[in-house]
């Protein structure tokens, strides 16, 4: 291969959700356009808590066009390409840019092409196998945007999933800051320790946090996320539930506390950033918090791409699933 073609032989092996709940892999062309790349793939991640519900069948139609992924093939009625956290080098495209490694928001596949722009450098000092934590960090990294936590606040966050996780430990690295993540496993504590938080059961989660963060996508987590704010708090609800309906417990001290319940999702920047903030300077700020080796920590598991589709379904159903890495 040379320049900036791709030969008609040219292949990519990649995973497709057939059916709810059926994965299978394709061997597909991959045409490169003009001002784009073409990356081989060395990693991607699986984002459990998103494609579960995508393998499931679970995105609401009122949902399928804002959660397309950028480089989604098919629709969310099936069959559908999914994905969004992959890290390649690159092999075709502009010669200052070839043998690059990058991050893309990639489906799961060994080879992608995506505008140049799309294509993040990895920044010095950051391993490609760690490097797939890109778009989760991204998103905690907007979390706690719009959580307003500061120096010396007391958080609480409210499920240790990647999310959560990654958003504890941004708010632990918060001068002063008491940060407690709170999960239903208590294996998770060594995950909290690594990262510099403390731990709590759900019985146990501290009350009158000035900060609280919810990441555990289930009515329980959030009802325990209200019980832990303090008077006139923010309670951030960064969980996605799907076509799910869930109850929110607004009585009790819900008004007397007059607590403040908002969204965060990562297709938009913060109002407050949005004049100075663009998607690739905060792409490039969460790889470059990524550099610190604790976030190692998150990496529960990897699977060869040859055996995704046998294993994809167990590991988006074990909930001791973090970041579940794919390798090429």
């Amino acid at each position: 291969m040379a320049g900036s073609t791709v030969t008609g032989s040219e292949t990519a092996r990649a995973l497709w959700l057939e059916a709810p709940r059926h994965a299978a892999l394709r061997h597909e062309q991959v045409h490169l356009a003009a001002g784009e790349v073409l990356a081989e793939t060395r990693f991607s991640a699986i984002s459990r808590g998103t494609e579960r519900l995508v393998f499931e069948g679970r995105v609401p139609p009122s949902e399928h066009a804002r959660m397309r992924a950028p480089l989604q093939a098919g629709d969310f009625a099936f069959p559908v390409k999914y994905g969004y956290s992959a890290v390649g080098r690159i092999i075709a495209g502009p010669p200052e840019r070839l043998g690059e490694t990058v991050f893309a928001l990639a489906p799961h596949q060994s080879h992608f092409a995506c505008p140049s722009a799309m294509a993040h450098p990895l920044p010095a000092g950051l391993p490609a196998a760690r490097a797939v934590l890109g778009a989760n960090m991204e998103t905690a990294l907007n979390v706690v945007w719009d959580s307003g936590a500061g120096p010396g606040d007391r958080v609480a966050v409210i499920g240790a999933g990647v999310v959560g996780a990654l958003a504890a430990a941004l708010c632990a690295r918060l001068p002063g800051a008491e940060v407690t993540l709170v999960d239903i496993n208590p294996a998770r504590a060594g995950l909290a320790a690594a990262l510099g938080c403390g731990f709590a059961a759900p019985e146990a989660a501290p009350g009158g946090a000035d900060v609280v963060i919810h990441a555990s996508a289930s009515a329980a987590g959030l009802a325990t996320a209200l019980a832990a704010a303090g008077p006139e708090a923010v309670v951030v609800e960064a969980s996605w539930y799907g076509d799910a309906a869930v109850p929110a417990p607004l009585g009790a001290a819900f008004h007397s506390q007059r607590l403040r319940l908002v969204s965060s999702q990562v297709g938009r920047l913060p109002p407050a950033r949005a004049p100075r903030w663009s998607h690739a300077r905060r792409m490039a700020k969460a790889l470059e918090l990524l550099r610190d080796p604790a976030f190692d920590a998150l990496i529960s598991g990897e699977t060869p791409l040859a055996d995704l589709p046998a294993a994809y379904g167990a590991i988006l159903a074990d909930g001791g699933t973090l970041c579940h890495r794919i390798r090429y």
